[in-house]
């Protein structure tokens, strides 16, 4: 067992595993992963239903996307990009005006494909939708699903590969500080020592930042996720897709006919650690289900499958990335139900700040914890 690497990663999840892998590629092998589980994934990445998109309202969550759009579509590693696309149904004008604006950005930025669809387009394109009360759609062609774990391997295998060492059953404790500076972390089986320490423990993070007298603002939230069966096949290429008007939202699950996902952020789910699923809210989503796309009419929930996990909200619901106040002490948090999505990006920036001072592949300062004290948070409203 190490006892000192020149990167300490906390947290074997998928956002860990790439920072790993990035700083890997860059030369730097002396890396320790830290998991406190007897087996990585067991967290939020492996409750994640992997979903990825670039239909986002600001600049930095859109860049963030087409840079991890284009590593999924073009990775060595099989991850199951399966670009189906995101079908965002406006039954409002404003949710309507929202997304004409937030597409015309997402073109600024480079995404070509997503385009504005008229009701009868959508019909075509989804059909069987209920669309009497919808005014239009936002289609984003390169939007679509992975397979969650085989990212999160993709990345520690080759890491491996590259030297760096993963510690399982290693429950960190609190990190160690010595003159003002990180010195290491201690765990519940041994202390390590290390120069540069990087937080990726999602929604457990808050308390371990505040063992090195940072404030990190990430709260958990349950989100969970309803499992069905159709009686008959679901339209062939179906997307994914969102009702604006509750956020409710379904999708396909992969190399199934008849299986779909259904989710919507329950508005009374109050911020807390609870994983286990709630047989209640399998009423709850049902009846959207059946209003939105009457081909669901006659499903069956798969309750051994319907499964519950963590989102780790910021206040802006924006990533924290980078330093942390600390000398050696970096943060990839917050991501608010994105970390699978944009783990790529995440990664590498983390891994150049620590090499270089700096992210210089993107500008990823505007989601510096420093924003939270300054007041410059960001605005994002289209969460699912």
């Amino acid at each position: 067992m190490k006892r000192s690497a020149e990167v300490i990663i906390i947290g074997g999840g998928v956002v860990g595993a790439s920072v790993a892998y990035h700083l890997a590629l860059r030369g730097c092998r002396d890396i320790l992963i830290l998991e406190r589980e007897g087996l990585v994934g067991l967290g939020s990445t492996g409750k994640a239903t992997g979903g990825v998109r670039a239909q986002f309202e600001t600049d930095i969550n859109i860049q963030l996307s087409l840079y991890s759009l284009d590593f999924f579509a073009n990775w060595e590693v099989d991850c199951g990009y399966d670009p189906r696309g995101y079908a965002f149904l406006a039954t409002n004008e404003l949710h309507l005006e929202y997304l004409h604006t937030s597409g015309e950005r997402q073109r600024r930025l480079g995404y070509d494909g997503v385009r504005m669809l008229k009701p009868a387009e959508i019909a075509d394109h989804v059909p069987g939708l209920n669309l009497a009360d919808v005014l239009g759609a936002s289609f984003g062609p390169r939007d679509g699903f992975i397979d969650p774990r085989a990212v999160l391997n993709g990345f520690l295998d080759q890491a491996r590969r590259l030297g760096c060492h993963c510690e399982l059953d290693s429950h960190v404790q609190g990190i160690a500080l010595d003159a003002g500076r990180v010195c290491g972390v201690k765990t519940s089986n041994s202390d390590f020592s290390s120069d540069h320490v990087v937080i990726c423990t999602g929604a457990w993070a808050r308390e371990l930042a505040s063992s090195a007298g940072v404030d990190l603002p990430v709260t958990p939230q349950r989100r969970q996720i309803v499992w069905a069966r159709a009686s008959q096949k679901v339209p062939s290429d179906l997307p994914m897709v969102i009702d604006m008007s509750d956020g409710f939202h379904f999708r396909p699950v992969t190399n199934s006919d008849h299986e779909v996902l259904l989710a919507y952020a329950d508005p009374s789910q109050m911020e807390g650690f609870e994983t286990t699923f709630d047989e209640s809210f399998i009423g709850k989503v049902m009846p959207k289900a059946r209003h939105r796309a009457p081909f669901l009419a006659d499903l069956t929930v798969i309750r051994e499958k319907c499964r519950a996990g963590l989102y780790e909200n910021s206040p802006d619901r924006h990533a924290i990335i980078g330093h942390s106040g600390v000398d050696g002490l970096y943060l990839a948090n917050g991501l608010s139900g994105h970390g699978v999505m944009h783990s790529p990006a995440v990664g590498r920036a983390v891994a150049e700040i620590i090499l270089d001072g700096e992210a210089s592949f993107l500008d990823v300062s505007q989601l510096s914890i420093r924003r939270f004290a300054t007041g410059e948070l960001l605005r994002e409203t289209s969460f699912i």
